[in-house]
């Protein structure tokens, strides 16, 4: 349960003055169990797996939320979310304090939000929220998009100025801008000898009344290289290089009938890179989930992607899970995973086959070495505080 601590009780102590309408939430989120892999990258190509990981069904976290009543329906809002791993305690998102998020702003009743800091684009916001097998499942980590490419779950902008709307009977939007906060680069620059800076711009809309929902999202981030950290450009074992620009836009969608939920999203992402030509990856998502009863619920969902122009590459992956809450805070699950690739590319000379990869981001599993398929099965604890 989510702990609302007035803020003088919790400030008074450091001669902070508050005032009776202030409030802060505390928060977080522990994800923990083992994982099996039957291909992983090794020194002799490929070999099983067996690790202990954290933050799959949701990446683990703690943070806390504050609220001012500023009168006639305007609050100031704020928000500092920490990520880290339960198997080592290290801190996560480059080894940030509050590397999740870090944000402070107004909210007005009837008009919306506009907040400064460290947020998530709309493309998490609105598509990976919402419309996939990751957010709506315990598969959560594993069933996103190869490295969240197309910005579905872990898409954070730096010194980012948001818009979000307040809810018009059902229909949501924004808008937003991060700053490469570098003198003479408005738009960011490339990292070549020195460290080079990021700049982003995205903007979105959302429709959700009753069991239908539908939205859709665009997130342009120049020389994704040079943010801090850097986002991913690669797809499994084929890296895009120093890009210029990664672009992504998308719509998902949704139905509710009686216990299931069913979702499709389609995303597509283009490649630019500083020297050569652009590629193009374009990620099909289809899948459902059933409740059997209050606490017990199972997942399917099927995911398509295809890289094509100047890289090439296909992947298949079939994702299942089974979720058992223990309490309103505590669940377990079960998952299994499939992946297969075929493709192959052209470099330094030599032809090299695509290789799969599960997961959001290579830290959680990595590719499959010299294989082209990868399994992974999963027994999971979460629990929310």
């Amino acid at each position: 349960m989510k702990k609302t601590i007035v803020v003088a009780a919790v400030l008074g102590s450091v001669g902070v003055t508050a005032h009776a309408q202030s409030s802060v939430t505390l928060y977080g989120l522990i994800d923990a169990g083992v994982t099996y892999v039957n291909n992983a990258a090794s020194s002799g190509g490929h070999d099983n797996l067996f690790k202990y990981g954290d933050g799959v069904a949701q990446g683990s976290r703690w943070g806390i939320r504050g609220t001012e009543d500023l009168g006639g329906g305007l609050k100031a809002i704020f928000t500092l979310e920490s990520g880290f791993s339960s198997g080592d305690g290290t801190l996560g998102q480059g080894g940030a304090l509050f590397g999740r998020q870090a944000f402070v702003g107004l909210t007005k009743d009837g008009v919306g939000s506009l907040t400064f800091g460290r947020q998530y684009s709309f493309s998490t916001d609105y598509l990976g929220g919402n419309y996939t097998m990751g957010s709506q499942t315990a598969a959560g980590n594993y069933a996103y998009h190869i490295n969240d490419l197309d910005q579905l779950t872990s898409s954070r902008i730096n010194n980012a100025v948001k818009f979000s709307s307040a809810n018009f009977a059902g229909l949501t939007f924004g808008a937003m801008y991060g700053f490469s906060n570098q003198a003479g680069s408005f738009a960011g620059s490339p990292t070549t000898t020195t460290q080079g800076s990021s700049s982003t711009y995205s903007f979105g809309a959302n429709y959700a009344q009753g069991p239908f929902g539908i939205g859709a999202a665009y997130t342009n981030i120049r020389f994704p290289n040079g943010a801090t950290p850097a986002f991913s450009v690669s797809i499994a074992n084929v890296n895009t290089l120093g890009l210029r620009d990664l672009e992504t836009f998308g719509v998902g969608t949704r139905y509710a009938i009686a216990a299931a939920l069913v979702w499709a999203n389609w995303t597509h992402t283009k490649f630019e890179p500083i020297t050569g030509a652009s590629s193009k990856l374009n990620n099909f998502e289809i899948g459902g989930k059933y409740a059997f009863t209050p606490a017990l619920t199972a997942g399917l969902g099927y995911t398509f992607s295809k890289l094509d122009d100047n890289l090439d590459g296909k992947w298949h992956q079939i994702s299942g899970v089974v979720d058992y809450a223990l309490s309103k805070r505590t669940d377990v699950y079960v998952l299994a995973i499939y992946q297969k690739a075929s493709g192959s590319n052209t470099v330094g000379g030599r032809n090299v086959p695509v290789q799969a990869e599960i997961g959001s981001s290579s830290s959680f599993i990595g590719n499959s070495g010299t294989a082209n398929s990868q399994f992974a099965t999963r027994i999971g604890l979460r629990h929310k505080f």
